[in-house]
Formats: C-alpha cells, structure tokens, sequence
C-alpha cells in the first residue's frame, strides 16, 4: 500500500485461514529521492504528462517489487508461498463524478519481476457499476473488526480520513474529509518536514475559529454519504484562497488539526448515531494532539486505536489489500453496496498471473 502522504510502501504478508488472519510480517520501504515530488506534480495537468505518468507507473512496480522481496527475505519465506501480491497503487486523479481513477503502478511489471500474481486495479469496477470507487476498506473492517452487539466505528487517518460505521446491521462508510494531508503539506511548505511529529507544531499555536468556521463550510462536508474525496479538492491552493496571508503559520497548523478533529467528530455524530466504541488507524493514530482533540470532541465515547482489536494502526491498509486480493481470486465481492453506492456487489481488481 502507498497512500496519499506519498511517503513510502508499506508492505504486510499475510496469511488467511477461512475466516481468520496471521500477519506473518511487515515492512515500509520509503520513496527516495524527487520520486515525491514527481508523484505530486502529475495530481496536476502538464506538458507531456502521460509519459511521465507511463515512467512512473513503471517505476513504482519496480519499488513495489522491492518492497516484496525485502519483506520475505525479512520473514524467511519463500516466494513461491505467495499466493498473490495485493497492489493498490499509487492514486494521481479520483474522478468518480467522471467516471474513472488512476492509480499508477505497472501491474504487468510487477509480476514479470516477482514472478506471483498481482492484483491491482481494485477500484475501478466499483466505479463502472455506478459507486464511488471509495473507500475499499470498510469490507475489510467488516471481516475483521466487526462485534456482534457492539456498534463500533472504525476511523482511517491516512491523507484523507474515512471511517466504517459497523453498526448492527448495514455497515456505511465514506470519507470524512482531509486526514494529515494539509497538515503534512503545510508544515513542509514552511518548516521542510514531511510531517508534524505527535502534532507538536500545532500543539504551539492557536486554532483561528473563524478560518475553522469557513473551511468546515465547504459543500463536501454536508453531502450525504456515499461520498469520497482526494488530492484534487483539499490541497493547499483550497486552504491558500480561504487565508488572508497575515495568519501565523503555526496558528494554521493548529486549525487544520482541528479541522480535521471536527470533520471526523461532526460526521461520526451525524451518520452514526449510538456508537459505543471508536478505534483510530492509519498515520493519524500516532498524532497524539490529535487523537487527544478526537477524544475531546467526542466525550462519552472510548477513543482508542486498532491495536487494542490486533492490528497495530500502521498496518490495517496494507492487511486490507492483501485480504482484497484474496477476495479476488476467490471471485468474493471485494465492496460494500451501502459503503461506495455501487449498484451491487462486485468482484473488484485486474489478475496478472505469475
């Protein structure tokens, strides 16, 4: 899995037994060099950008590949035990009001290097049979974490924030809004760092309630679920046109971690009324300031993270592809109707045999 913090793979070998899981290991390779950069540049139309979109899909299998091989030789297992290498790729445009998404990552490549089946590609049916493509996880959720008379909501903060309403009965899920995404580019763009370590930067400034206020306006915050969103709406030339430029930037960092406190909180309270229990996973678990300001937001209610249900929060994407890509070869539904609004079940992901 390599997500919208465009940060590195993280990679999980996981071995499945009817209905239950082993993770066998784990490891993150990290982007190197202007592979970030070049990643960010194509989210944006330019000159001669389906070859460098081509180049890059490329050579994202390549690392996605190195990626498999570090972690069996780390975990002492043959490659021929794999039985297939779930990829989710690396997501450029998420268009489904178009009708299309893009996630770069050469599938062919990947299984010509690591000789094993990939599947990849795994949004795109859900799509073509009228859903948002998004978010994919809450199955997976579903499998694992659901508790038979406790309503829990499963919350993911990686570059965008979702959750996965596991209430008795239907399960729902959507996109809440930006997750560290604003947080990581903002701090980058005035400090140089990929991210704010435990939320300490903007622990030390002040959230401008106002500028709170009129970020929270935005019209993706009120639609009704089934409903996602990316790169291509929260960004920092949407946050730029809401500031006046005289804010102190550490007073906006406060502000989007507050921004993405209340857009979590305000839509748990919204679409999942009579929730008991909220586990956190995903990059945002780490932020102590906040999963301190989540648990301020929404008192009454156990915040806690995946780990306490046995995955640690870093690791819960990357198990869900590779529960993903099994529910591919065993030609299982792979989404949720009543997450995605796809017109059914379908069975999601491309196969390239080994």
């Amino acid at each position: 899995m390599s997500g919208t913090s465009l940060d590195g793979v993280d990679a999980a070998l996981i071995q499945f037994s009817n209905r239950t899981h082993r993770i066998v290991g784990k490891s993150f390779t990290p982007f190197e060099g202007s592979l970030r950069e070049r990643l960010l540049a194509v989210h944006k139309p330019s000159s001669n950008e389906l070859h460098e979109v081509a180049l890059l899909g490329n050579e994202l299998a390549h690392i996605y590949a190195r990626a498999v091989r570090e972690l069996l030789v780390e975990t002492s297992s043959a490659s021929t035990l794999v039985q297939a290498i779930g990829c989710h790729g690396q997501t450029i445009r998420h268009c489904p009001d178009a009708g299309y998404t893009i996630q770069l990552g050469n599938g062919a490549v990947l299984a010509e290097l690591t000789r094993n089946v990939v599947v990849c590609d795994f949004r795109s049916r859900d799509i073509a049979a009228g859903g948002e493509g998004a978010p994919l996880v809450p199955a997976f959720h579903q499998a694992v974490f659901a508790h038979p008379s406790i309503h829990r909501v499963i919350v993911n903060i990686g570059g965008i924030a979702n959750l996965t309403d596991l209430r008795l009965g239907a399960v729902q899920g959507f996109d809440t809004g930006p997750g560290n995404m604003l947080m990581d580019a903002w701090i980058h763009r005035h400090l140089g760092k990929s991210f704010d370590q435990d939320g300490a930067w903007a622990r030390g400034g002040s959230c401008i309630n106002g500028l709170l206020r009129t970020l929270l306006d935005d019209d993706f915050f009120s639609r009704t679920p089934p409903k996602s969103t990316g790169r291509e709406l929260f960004n920092l030339a949407w946050l730029d046109q809401h500031m006046s430029g005289k804010e102190h930037p550490r007073d906006i960092q406060a502000t989007l971690l507050e921004l993405t406190a209340s857009s979590i909180a305000r839509a748990i309270q919204r679409w999942c009324t009579g929730v008991k229990e909220i586990y956190v996973c995903g990059g945002g678990a780490a932020n102590a300031a906040l999963m301190s300001r989540l648990a301020t937001e929404m008192p009454g209610l156990a915040v806690a993270t995946t780990l306490d249900l046995g995955i640690d929060p870093d690791w819960v994407e990357a198990c869900a592809f590779a529960w993903l890509a099994r529910q591919t070869l065993l030609l299982q539904p792979g989404n949720l109707a009543s997450v995605t609004g796809a017109a059914g079940p379908r069975v999601l992901g491309a196969i390239y045999p080994a």
